[in-house]
């Protein structure tokens, strides 16, 4: 995983995968999203906002699945993923039943990164 934007409240982070993959952690250790200040449920809210729509503009995926267990990490962080339906998973989670070897094409992860950098500045 490599960290591509953080302020005082949050990171984002590329979780290393097949599909376009981002993670939202707060920098403080919230255990619960009820435990965050409301500047940084403000920051993941905007976030979230900001990278689903850039994934729907720039993969033009079959669907943004967006989650937030912390079962293993209690931590507050949230999950963002572009899906194709030749992603090696869909339409099960990225933690279900694999279904096929993935084939899945789409845009580079760098050019995404870039773009959407370029809108949280």
């Amino acid at each position: 995983m490599s960290i591509i934007y953080e302020n005082t409240e949050v990171r984002i982070e590329i979780e290393d995968s097949e599909i376009p993959w981002l993670k939202i952690f707060t920098q403080d250790q919230c255990k619960e999203m009820t435990d965050c200040s409301a500047k940084t449920k403000q920051q993941i809210w905007h976030l979230l906002d900001v990278i689903e729509g850039e994934m729907l503009t720039y993969f033009k995926p079959e669907k943004i699945n967006i989650a937030s267990f912390a079962n293993y990490v209690p931590q507050v962080h949230w999950h963002i993923m572009a899906r194709f339906k030749e992603d090696s998973y869909y339409p099960e989670c990225m933690w279900g039943k694999k279904q096929r070897e993935g084939t899945a094409k789409f845009a580079s992860m760098e050019g995404f990164v870039r773009q959407l950098l370029s809108k949280l500045d």
